[in-house]
């Protein structure tokens, strides 16, 4: 008998069909010679401090830090765990093999492997490894299940990062509390989490201490058209209105004109990090919310596999994107233009070197179900739109500029005429302005100029003030994760420091979740603003290699090294451990009797308050 373990009820009964398990007992599917079973996500987690040392249980400053000399996971206290752990167990010992079904990612991995050590397993596994759930994808995988040891680097990965977890946070979390708490207060540190505080604690400061400063900009308007002056800007306005009256009396001369064609490439494939961007600009929906709608797309099988870092496409994808577009029946009229014509392909989608275990989120081809939330639409039509994109020509455009001279003082006109608009006809209707055209698309058309032409003209000053730096929203946080730290716009470059971001895809919404709950973070429409219990925390960690999302991101980067195979496991615990040791003499020698004083923080949300009747 051939057992296949899945990560959810709901996965377990697509593969079950598949397989023609059909005959269904409690906790497992069964026929065919297989049985199909399941996990409830994380059934084991490592060991908790006291599982270790009676020693460990107390919070004590005498006890840290907390190294065990070998790491060891348990079974989570959950009735329900309990009792599916049992039939897992159970079927473990009577099958001849096992195929393990987990979600295709570093935490499915580690998911998986925890429970089949736990029940002591030593039958040999294989890896189903899909990137959708429709019923080919199922079959194509399983007609070419890959050995368990070609995720031995991905599941260890995970284990790093786990471990990881446990020895910075843990240690971290009960070091702080105890030094600079007060009442039992929990003062939360993660490897994670507190960098990306970090970020909207030190963007709140920049914010609040941004001193505003007027500056003027000196124009002139000739023929209807405002010319900007190719200087720098004025701090003083006296500085500028000295070169108006140099020049208010002087002809204004056409010196140059210039044609030049430009164009706009559509924007890249999503990955899970850039689709929560997305959706919290237009839907406004948490990086949580996105996650969550994704992989319900991905479980009703209408969208790939959503826990993904890279927005490329492999090479023999290209032979199914035709029939995928053909299933898009509902975009029938943007589709129109691309028949009959040989779809693109370039680079910028398909690209082997780009795509390691996983793809980009694109549409699966299957037609969507009756039963999908609004949000669910919404979601849909964000990635089915990208996707259809990408198939379109460029954007493009007539750029003139107009260069003028008075006295010796330059001046520059600019307009811009849309030739085509290419892909930004997929947006065009969807209400999506800022991907269609925009006003910077939709400068003015200048009149006809003539090199050598002058004439009379209007100087003036426009009085303009520096702006402050705007708070993060979940979008912006979740780039600057990614970027740890850097701001980035340019695809390319965001593309190029994805290695060195801070959490994964999969984690980065939870890492914002945990900071909402923690008291540490507040939403005030959009925008995120961290407390006075967060500005209090950041002031007590001295340590950068905390706080520094630069300095966390390289840890990312070794991560990423020890699931490709080209890192220690070994050294990148050592390291932690080394660092915790560190981090703990630094705090000890801490003699300024500081406490955080803020009721704010908290692990869990308060309590209702419920009348008492007399």
């Amino acid at each position: 008998m051939i057992l296949c373990i899945t990560e959810k009820p709901s996965v377990g009964r697509d593969i079950a069909r598949i397989l023609g398990a059909n005959s269904k007992h409690d906790g497992f599917l069964e026929g065919n010679g297989y049985c199909v079973t399941w996990t409830f996500g994380h059934l084991c987690c490592l060991k908790e401090p006291s599982d270790y040392t009676p020693n460990w249980k107390p919070w004590a400053m005498s006890a840290l830090p907390m190294i065990p000399p070998r790491f060891g996971i348990r079974l989570i206290n959950n009735d329900s765990y309990k009792k599916q752990f049992k039939v897992i167990s159970d079927l473990i010992l009577k099958c001849d093999e096992i195929i393990n079904c987990g979600d295709a990612g570093q935490e499915g991995e580690l998911i998986q492997r925890w429970v089949m050590q736990k029940a002591h397993c030593k039958k040999p596994v294989k890896r189903l490894w899909i990137n959708s759930m429709t019923d080919d994808a199922i079959r194509d995988g399983f007609n070419n299940l890959k050995p368990e040891k070609n995720y031995e680097p991905l599941y260890l990965a995970g284990l790093c990062r786990a471990i990881g977890d446990w020895v910075l946070g843990i240690n971290a979390t009960r070091l702080y509390s105890l030094k600079y708490g007060q009442r039992g207060q929990i003062l939360s540190i993660g490897r994670v989490q507190t960098p990306t505080l970090a970020l909207v604690v030190n963007r709140q400061y920049e914010i609040e201490n941004f001193v505003p400063q007027d500056y003027w900009e000196l124009k002139t308007l000739y023929r209807d058209v405002l010319f900007s002056y190719s200087g720098k800007k004025f701090e003083k306005m006296e500085k500028g209105e000295e070169i108006i009256n140099r020049i208010k009396d002087l002809p204004l001369t056409i010196s140059d004109i210039s044609k030049k064609s430009g164009k706009e490439a559509h924007p890249r494939l999503f990955d899970l990090t850039s689709l929560q961007v997305e959706c919290n600009k237009k839907l406004n929906l948490s990086a949580d919310e996105t996650l969550k709608t994704v992989q319900s797309l991905y479980e009703k099988k209408v969208t790939t596999y959503p826990r993904v870092d890279t927005t490329y496409l492999p090479e023999d994808i290209y032979k199914k994107c035709g029939p995928i577009l053909n299933s898009l029946v509902q975009y029938k009229d943007l589709l129109e233009p691309l028949r009959g014509k040989k779809l693109v392909k370039n680079k910028k989608v398909f690209d082997n070197s780009k795509v390691t275990d996983h793809h980009a989120i694109i549409p699966t081809g299957q037609n969507l179900p009756s039963n999908l939330s609004d949000t669910e639409l919404k979601v849909f039509d964000i990635i089915a739109r990208r996707f259809i994109s990408v198939f379109y020509p460029d954007f493009t455009f007539m750029q003139t500029i107009v260069s003028a001279q008075c006295d010796k003082y330059n001046f520059k006109a600019t307009g811009k005429t849309v030739t085509s608009l290419g892909w930004k006809v997929v947006y065009s209707d969807s209400g999506n302005d800022e991907d269609a055209t925009s006003e910077k698309d939709e400068e003015s058309i200048l009149p006809e100029f003539t090199k050598g032409e002058s004439g009379p003209h209007k100087p003036k000053l426009v009085k303009k003030t520096t702006q402050p730096p705007k708070f993060f929203t979940e979008g912006t946080l979740l780039k600057a994760m990614e970027t740890a730290g850097a701001s980035v716009e340019d695809e390319d470059l965001r593309e190029a420091l994805k290695a060195n971001g801070i959490g994964r895809p999969s984690t980065r919404a939870a890492i914002i979740e945990i900071l909402y709950k923690r008291g540490y973070i507040i939403k005030e429409r959009k925008s995120i603003k961290a407390t006075q219990a967060a500005k209090e925390l950041l002031a007590v960690v001295k340590e950068e290699l905390l706080k520094s999302a630069k300095l966390t991101g390289i840890w990312e980067g070794k991560l990423r090294k020890i699931e490709s195979g080209d890192y220690s496991p070994e050294e990148f615990i050592s390291e932690i451990k080394r660092m915790v040791q560190e981090i703990t003499l630094s705090v000890l020698k801490d003699t300024s009797e500081r406490r955080i004083l803020t009721t704010q923080l908290t692990n869990e949300p308060p309590k209702k308050k419920t009348s008492k009747k007399k």
